[in-house]
């Protein structure tokens, strides 16, 4: 057992030593800064539309990378400050991650609720005639 709770990091340490740990750890920060920046990106999407809507225009340079668009684009700025704002809130600790982790999984699980009753007045029975035309053979054709 090892006495400290931890990631990856902290087993590799205790299991293989200091060289494995040090691997693994930078392994851990490039698989979060890929994955964060992904979603940060589709996040500033969503933000820049929306502010669209209300008539904020912000300049092509500063929603598209240099790298995405070396004419257009100089930095993702909305996706830059999202990223900056997340990483904020981790640094002031585990307890408001977690609130907000919990905030945003109501707000999704809210969304989907209204959605299901908003768009259950339109459901029309008659198409869900000849459902499965083939059967349960093949819906698992289908799957596979």
């Amino acid at each position: 057992m090892i006495p400290v709770s931890g990631s990856a990091y902290s087993y590799a340490y205790a299991t293989m030593g200091e060289l494995m740990a040090w691997i693994i750890g930078w392994d851990l920060i490039l698989e979060y800064a890929l994955a964060s920046s992904t979603v940060a990106i589709g996040w500033a999407g969503y933000l820049t539309s929306f502010l669209e809507n209300f008539g904020v225009h912000l300049p092509t340079y500063l929603t598209t990378a240099y790298l995405a668009n070396p004419e257009a684009g100089f930095i993702n700025l909305p996706a830059v400050s999202i990223i900056l704002l997340l990483t904020g809130l981790l640094v002031i600790g585990i307890r408001q991650s977690a609130i907000f982790n919990f905030v945003m999984v109501l707000i999704k699980l809210s969304v989907i609720v209204v959605f299901i009753v908003a768009g259950s007045g339109h459901i029309q029975a008659d198409n869900w005639a000849n459902f499965t035309p083939f059967g349960f053979g093949g819906v698992l054709t289908g799957a596979g």
